[in-house]
């Protein structure tokens, strides 16, 4: 066994950190399309042999832990001889990542030398493809089954032994409306874990495989024993919080349930979320591996927000997911949306464990991704064209501070707001208003953080797609404090056609139309 000092075991861990941000930087300054190039809806890490996380890169945290069960599913299913230099591999099933189908994980192994020698593990990044061949251009808001929403990949080799697989790159470029754009994102995602394959490669040649192993294995414990002091001071009993999403995009009329059961006990959390709502109609489902990536940014974001992750993360957490719930989705659930219930999920953490920790945690937040999708022919080049963006919001006040306004919500991390610049510039639509909305965040001894008011005027005709949500949820303030403005979206305001919605799928909008999105604030803390 190695013995190796804690000095060198920062060095290491730092430089696989850093090769994951290398990564993500190829993949940004690559990427086709502006969601990945400007939205920044990415992540990457670089795992271990045995699929644990040795470095990942500032992103998206609804992928924490998240990433590795693509290649440990790649394993299970045709076994551990499958790995060969060379290869790299795509996989969007949406029950196995628990994402939608346009989250696409492209991955590879790592290998000491390019023609072979011992598995190192392996290089994964994940992003957001713009269409992968739904119903609707970019994705539906009232699908109703997965087939519906695009080509569905199970573990696939799109590169063999360095050798692009022709046949199966050329099936995926014809199930999308816009295939050049994709191919270049794909292309990027290649290039992003090929640059993770020579980072690594780099470290292990110049400190030898057997020194990279015994330094993941003390910051791994290092890691492990960090959290466990942190759990440590947390009063042990069974704490709970419940809230709804607005509804499932089909039945617009019916509340959907999420409830949380948490357990401190005996060194360790558990997270039970059996008691929430059964799978829906609409896309709101997603995958159970999705539902422990949430628990865990709340688990993290409470007791080890300082600690990087890495594979001796999460090793007191238990999460227990039914299967056939909204939180379990089994075959052949929609799960477009996937992420409107995993950012209640970790605020209801949040808040079930207020009362055991209330210098660390803060009110709810706004919440939800609120997504605005354009799509049409534009007039000015006769081509499709197609835009998706998530707007910020308010953020919940704690102990010590206002919340923050206009951020993105805390599922999607890095991911950034559209520029005015680029949206008007690649999509024929004008932004005509873009500020804060003052006083939406809840009053309180701190103050919630604000939305914003984002009005846009549409240059041609075109359809228009919305989900928003947390209206019959809004941002809850804490200890006395009050609550968010819930978000509201009008079409047309003021005119004779106004008209008031949070969801639409492929509504015909013409020239000269108004959307106005006012996204919610957070909560306060604290009574005045």
């Amino acid at each position: 066994m190695t013995v190796i000092d804690p000095v060198r075991t920062e060095i290491i861990r730092c430089a696989l950190a850093q090769a994951a941000e290398d990564m993500n930087t190829t993949l940004i300054r690559s990427a086709y399309t502006p969601t990945i190039y400007e939205g920044r809806d990415c992540a990457v890490a670089i795992l271990d042999r045995r699929h644990d996380v040795l470095g990942q890169s500032s992103g998206l945290p609804i992928f924490l832990g998240n990433l590795e069960e693509c290649t440990r599913d790649t394993e299970r299913r045709f076994g551990a001889g499958v790995w060969r230099p060379g290869d790299v591999w795509v996989l969007n099933d949406a029950y196995v990542a628990g994402a939608h189908l346009n989250d696409v994980t492209v991955f590879a192994p790592i290998f000491e030398r390019f023609d072979g020698g011992e598995l190192i593990g392996f290089a994964a990044s994940r992003a957001h493809w713009i269409d992968l061949g739904s119903k609707d251009p970019g994705g539906s808001m009232d699908s109703t089954s997965i087939y519906q929403e695009g080509l569905r990949l199970g573990a696939t080799k799109i590169v063999d032994a360095g050798v692009d697989v022709e046949p199966v790159i050329a099936l995926i470029a014809q199930n999308s409306r816009f295939p050049e754009p994709l191919l270049g994102d794909l292309r990027a995602q290649v290039a992003c874990v090929r640059t993770g394959i020579d980072r690594t490669r780099e470290i292990v040649s110049r400190w030898g495989l057997e020194t990279v192993h015994a330094a993941r294995d003390a910051y791994f414990a290092q890691t492990a024993a960090l959290e466990a002091e942190a759990l440590a001071v947390l009063p042990e009993g069974v704490y709970a919080a419940e809230g709804v999403l607005d509804n499932d995009g089909i039945d617009l009329d019916t509340p959907v349930p999420i409830r949380v059961r948490v357990e401190v006990r005996g060194g360790r959390i558990t997270i039970d979320l059996t008691d929430s709502a059964d799978q829906t109609l609409g896309p709101i489902n997603c995958g159970a591996s999705q539902a422990v990536a949430a628990c865990r940014v709340a688990y993290k974001a409470l007791l080890s927000p300082h600690v990087p992750l890495n594979g001796g993360s999460f090793r007191h957490l238990s999460v227990d997911v039914r299967p056939g719930s909204v939180l379990g989705a089994v075959e052949p659930a929609a799960v477009q949306y996937y992420y409107s219930h995993l950012g209640l999920l970790i605020d209801l953490v949040t808040r079930a464990l207020a009362p055991a920790m209330p210098s660390q945690v803060a009110a709810a937040s706004y919440g939800d991704s609120l997504i605005v999708q354009m799509s049409g022919v534009d007039p000015r080049t006769q081509r499709m064209f197609l835009s998706q963006e998530a707007t910020v919001g308010g953020w919940g006040a704690w102990e010590d501070g206002d919340g923050e306004s206009a951020l993105i919500n805390n599922v999607n991390g890095s991911l950034r707001d559209m520029p005015v610049e680029v949206l008007e510039t690649l999509f024929p639509l004008r932004v005509e208003t873009y500020r804060i909305r003052e006083d939406s965040g809840g009053a309180g001894r701190h103050r919630g953080g604000d939305g914003v008011v984002r009005e846009y005027v549409f240059e041609a005709d075109q359809h228009l797609s919305l989900w928003w949500e947390r209206s019959a949820t809004p941002a809850w303030g804490l200890f006395g404090g009050a609550d968010g403005a819930p978000p509201r979206v009008t079409l047309n305001p003021g005119r004779a056609d106004e008209r008031r919605m949070l969801k639409a799928n492929a509504l015909p909008v013409r020239r000269g139309d108004v959307l106005r999105c006012e996204s919610g604030g957070g909560g306060g803390y604290g009574a005045v």
